[in-house]
């Protein structure tokens, strides 16, 4: 009866709520009423739930923006057309930039053209003919010197570049001592025509078909393409200079008479003549006995050949006519007594530039001579300051004839015996040792680092860490057991080590000295 008089009880009302703080539970009530009515708002003027709360574990909400499905694909459509505008416009300044680069570029171009245009010694012409003619006889070239050649290591090149030189030197001297001095005889006339036609040929055959292969580099690419190789040769001062030079001006002749002023334009070809002497000079073993015979006395040479042609009145009637005036010109430049005392004015001025062209030649020679020999010896010379450097280091330390390596470090000198350079490199290093310390790496190192003493380990030697010193090693192991064949670990190079010790079970330190070193290492105490 109880339980059910239990049942028919009317439950009991629900708690009062908890207030903690009046105004705190006013306002937050307030709060959330101004929300649901800003909510309402927003469901009436939209349709849509513009928000949604979510609450964090650390009682912040978070706001998220939600779109209807229409809103959100014209939201996304804006975007997209927005972005396609952003592209179009950046394709259309970068088209605007490209072409404005394009345009200086055709400029700069255009300038470079005219420049060179205007500094040209003639007008750059096309060889189309010339080309079509030489074609068949390119291509049986081809088959001997290749498409292409390479103007620095290619033997065959450097052996042509002689033959032309020998044209050159032969238009240089003959040409003014022709000019000067009566060789142009009736007899004479038809060998001077032969040889000076042969000059011509080589030369021609040196621009049609050495010259149009050279190979080049061109943004650091070698390029072995013959017709690109012939443009560029046809587009330098170069060709425009050969071209001057085979200008056979020789036809003039037959109308006033034969004459060696007609070759002077064969002086043009000196370029060859001095990539002769660059290409030689890069392949020999001892260049400075050439530059001291090609370079130093044949240009001497040449001086005074053309003194001896400015000086054919000299010549008293008697024997060879170039051989007298090039001995008195060799005397006016070499000697200042013994010559015959100028009476006219003439006489005097052309003595006083020989006498002062002599001094400056000669000066200039004796001084070139001088690196040409220390250039040829300068192996020797280095030699003899370091063996000096080195016999004055041993003989500060007092070092002895005989040095018993087992009293410095205590080996017997068998791993010197097996690599003997060991030694070597440490007397060098210390010779050295100022041209080191010069060195950016050295130079944020301390003294006392540079300081240190030095010791040479060689391969199979023990080093030996003494207590309170600190050693800079380059690679050594560290062995155990009475036959240390036990390696417990390898130093490797860099590595700095005062005492080495190993922990045992007894917890006693075992102070190692059994360190090993592998190759040939220095260590700086």
């Amino acid at each position: 009866m109880s339980f059910s008089r239990s049942e028919d009880a009317p439950p009991p009302p629900p708690p009062p709520p908890v207030v903690i703080n009046r105004y705190c539970d006013d306002q937050l009530r307030d709060i959330v009423r101004k929300l649901r009515e800003r909510m309402q708002l927003h469901k009436e003027k939209h349709g849509v739930h513009p928000f949604v709360f979510t609450l964090l574990n650390f009682g912040v909400l978070l706001i998220a923006p939600v779109y209807r499905k229409e809103d959100w694909i014209k939201k996304q459509e804006a975007e997209r057309i927005k972005r396609e505008e952003a592209e179009q416009k950046k394709k259309e300044e970068d088209a605007k930039k490209a072409a404005a680069k394009k345009e200086k570029e055709e400029k700069e171009e255009k300038l470079k053209a005219e420049k060179e245009a205007a500094e040209a010694i003639c007008p750059k012409i096309k060889c189309t003919c010339i080309d079509t003619l030489l074609k068949p006889l390119e291509d049986k070239m081809d088959a001997y010197l290749g498409t292409t050649i390479d103007p620095f290591t290619d033997r065959r090149y450097i052996k042509w570049l002689s033959v032309v030189k020998v044209a050159f030197n032969y238009n240089v001297w003959l040409a003014t001592a022709c000019l000067c001095f009566p060789y142009h005889t009736p007899v004479t006339i038809p060998f001077w025509i032969f040889f000076d036609i042969l000059a011509d040929h080589v030369n021609i055959i040196d621009i049609t078909m050495f010259q149009s292969r050279l190979q080049f580099v061109k943004a650091r690419d070698i390029i072995k393409d013959r017709i690109l190789a012939k443009q560029r040769y046809r587009e330098s001062a170069r060709f425009q200079a050969d071209l001057i030079s085979i200008i056979p001006f020789d036809l003039l002749c037959f109308h006033f008479g034969f004459t060696s002023i007609f070759r002077i334009n064969r002086f043009m070809r000196y370029q060859s003549f001095f990539e002769f002497s660059d290409r030689l000079e890069s392949i020999m073993a001892k260049a400075y006995i050439w530059r001291y015979v090609d370079r130093t006395t044949g240009y001497l040479l040449f001086c005074l050949h053309l003194n001896s042609c400015s000086t054919k009145w000299t010549y008293d009637g008697k024997g060879n006519a170039n051989l007298r005036c090039y001995y008195f010109a060799t005397r006016t430049l070499t000697t200042i007594r013994g010559l015959p005392e100028p009476h006219t004015l003439s006489e005097i001025v052309f003595q006083l530039v020989n006498f002062f062209t002599g001094v400056f030649v000669f000066s200039s020679l004796i001084g070139h001579m001088r690196d040409v020999i220390g250039a040829a010896t300068a192996g020797q010379t280095y030699f003899r300051a370091s063996m000096d450097s080195c016999v004055a280091y041993m003989n500060t330390y007092t070092i002895p004839k005989l040095v018993h390596w087992w009293d410095s470090q205590g080996m017997l000198g068998k791993s010197l015996l097996k690599d003997a350079s060991g030694m070597r490199i440490a007397i060098a290093v210390d010779i050295n040792l100022a041209t080191f310390q010069k060195i950016d790496l050295f130079k944020v190192c301390l003294c006392t680092l540079l300081r240190l003493k030095s010791i040479v380990y060689l391969p199979g030697d023990f080093v030996y860490s003494y207590h309170g010193q600190m050693s800079s090693i380059g690679s050594c192991r560290v062995t155990l057991g009475p036959d240390n064949k036990i390696v417990f670990m390898t130093l490797k190079a860099g590595c700095v080590f005062g005492e080495i010790r190993s922990w045992t079970d007894d917890l006693y330190t075992l102070l190692f000295k059994s360190l090993e070193s592998v190759r040939f290492v220095e260590s700086r105490l």
